[in-house]
């Protein structure tokens, strides 16, 4: 049996890290692609199996050529977690057209063409699964996350839309919403003065993805929200 292979973007120091942990530890080959090489490489020699493909999701021809790399030196993925993201604050006014253009190339254009590329054997092998990690700004447009809100929103809906389109073919697509503050040494500086349960901690997020992508298919999961217990929703 050919192992497994899981394609992970945004590796960074928090979700995107318990993602690969998390699906190593299940035994996955993981393909680690984020922009940080000396992360990538640290990590990927902890994790046996898996692989660093440093990257940016949002040069998409880089990205082509990356997933045919993980293809040729992994295997077909048969999971991809894309958790990659280009974000930050400002209203309408002041965020640039150029922002603007690159966020929506690395949440959603990037996860098009990850689409494209690596669904096909999923197809042809009967089973597969695409989880996107979001979050409440794919719900509402507040003023100061207009140069993000609308890219989270899009992908969203191109996860849908996705969904819609290969789950009958037997490819899973999910959405997971966090509606929370994610536990990382920034936001821990950022919210100092905050206890512990005002955070949701990486490895419940990956617990979590984990659990949707190896859903029995009479009830798959489409949209998930997280948050933490005492979270004012």
């Amino acid at each position: 049996m050919a192992e497994r292979v899981c394609v992970v973007t945004g590796v960074g120091p928090g979700t995107g890290t318990a993602l690969a942990r998390r699906f190593a530890a299940d035994g996955y080959r993981v393909a680690l692609l984020a922009r940080d090489a000396g992360r990538l490489a640290k990590l990927a020699a902890e994790l046996p199996g898996s692989s660093a493909f440093p990257v940016d999701v949002g040069n998409l021809d880089a990205l082509r050529e990356t997933l045919a790399r993980v293809r040729v030196e992994l295997g077909a993925p048969s999971v991809l977690l894309h958790n990659a993201v280009a974000g930050g604050f400002g209203t309408f006014e002041s965020v640039t057209p150029e922002d603007f253009e690159q966020r929506f190339r690395v949440n959603v254009t990037s996860l098009l063409v990850m689409a494209q590329q690596l669904t096909p054997a999923m197809v042809e092998a009967g089973h597969g699964a695409i989880v996107v990690t979001g979050n409440t700004s794919a719900w509402r447009g507040k003023a100061a996350f207009a140069g993000f809100a609308p890219t989270k929103a899009a992908q969203r809906i191109l996860a849908e839309s996705l969904a819609r389109s290969l789950g009958p073919k037997g490819v899973h697509v999910a959405y997971v919403v966090i509606d929370a503050v994610i536990d990382v040494p920034w936001t821990r500086q950022a919210f100092s003065d905050r206890p512990d349960s005002f955070f949701i901690q990486p490895t419940a997020i990956a617990d979590a993805v984990h659990h949707v992508a190896h859903q029995e298919k009479s009830g798959w999961t489409f949209e998930l929200d997280l948050r933490p217990f005492c979270e004012n929703w």
